[in-house]
């Protein structure tokens, strides 16, 4: 039975990391990549317990044992990620509906796993109705950016009700914004 719920101690933040490192960038095939998908940025678990007092991430577990995770990351944790700073810039020109996307209370969609044995099973629909169930009153909507060669995350945002705003490339990658309304 699969339960949805808040990050609420340091071993489901160390149970994260080691589900991540599974499926960071570069750690299996090419095509592993393609077919499974792929994470870009890896955590610490200092990191992950300074996002986590920001503002609480979200994970599926089948009773014990962690079958995924989404994590929150307000705007404040462009302070703390160097990495992403970039990105909250990219967000500082961006519109949408005709403001600024900084005109709107947002959260990023800091990184989604779903272990895979426990894939095409729902945890990914459990995570995101999670994070609306918390979220929805306090921020408009959530933003992320996808590289635009991991398909199966692009196709399982899409899925979700995500839209693409805009395509942008960097040093690294060619990124794929995309924003769940939930207003």
């Amino acid at each position: 039975m699969f339960t949805s719920t808040i990050v609420s101690n340091t071993k489901e933040l160390e149970q994260i990391l080691a589900l991540q490192k599974q499926f960071l960038r570069g750690k299996t095939s090419v095509d592993e990549e393609k077919e499974q998908g792929f994470l870009t940025v890896e955590h610490t678990l200092d990191l992950l317990i300074k996002m986590d007092e920001l503002e609480h991430s979200i994970i599926v577990k089948d009773e014990k044992t962690l079958a995924g995770y989404a994590l929150t990351m307000p705007k404040a944790c462009a302070e703390i990620i160097p990495e992403l700073i970039p990105m909250f810039e990219n967000f500082d020109a961006l519109f949408y509906k005709e403001k600024l996307i900084n005109d709107y209370s947002f959260y990023v969609m800091g990184q989604i796993c779903v272990d895979k044995k426990y894939r095409g099973k729902g945890v990914f629909e459990m995570l995101y109705q999670k994070h609306k169930e918390m979220f929805q009153h306090k921020y408009d909507f959530i933003i992320t950016e996808i590289s635009t060669k991991n398909y199966r995350s692009l196709r399982a945002h899409e899925k979700i009700g995500f839209k693409i705003l805009q395509t942008y490339t960097d040093a690294i990658d060619e990124w794929a914004i995309v924003l769940w309304n939930w207003q």
